[in-house]
């Protein structure tokens, strides 16, 4: 059994996929990669990779948040970047979402993400 996490506070799917999916009985937490869109708008937020990351986080809390859980429950991270040389700022943002100890993670450069955004990241969480 799996429970969709869908929420208006983070942008809505722009394919055929989930925000996020919880297994049931509800212990694991999926979520699909976020990328900086605004979700009211769906119109890309931030000019510099620094900035994209903030708002790319903003979209993961807010569908964390919705699942019953916070950044202190994600225990793997993927971050897709555009531009390998951009990691440095997006570290420095990232790390700032997590308090304490930090999740397993994974960061990797990417031809191509999705409407050509510098930063996308998808998370693994447990309730």
């Amino acid at each position: 059994m799996k429970e969709i996490i869908r929420t208006s506070n983070a942008p809505a799917a722009i394919g055929p996929y989930s925000q996020a999916v919880r297994t049931s009985p509800g212990e694991i937490i999926f979520l699909s990669g976020q990328i900086p869109l605004d979700p009211q708008t769906m119109q890309l937020v931030g000019e510099t990779a620094a900035d994209q990351c903030r708002k790319v986080m903003e979209n993961l809390s807010a569908v964390l948040s919705e699942a019953g859980a916070g950044f202190d429950r994600v225990v793997k991270t993927t971050i897709y970047l555009a531009d390998m040389e951009e990691f440095a700022a997006v570290n420095e943002v990232y790390a700032s979402y997590f308090k304490g100890d930090p999740p397993a993670r994974v960061t990797v450069e990417v031809a191509r993400l999705p409407k050509d955004v510098a930063v996308e990241i998808d998370a693994i969480a447990v309730i």
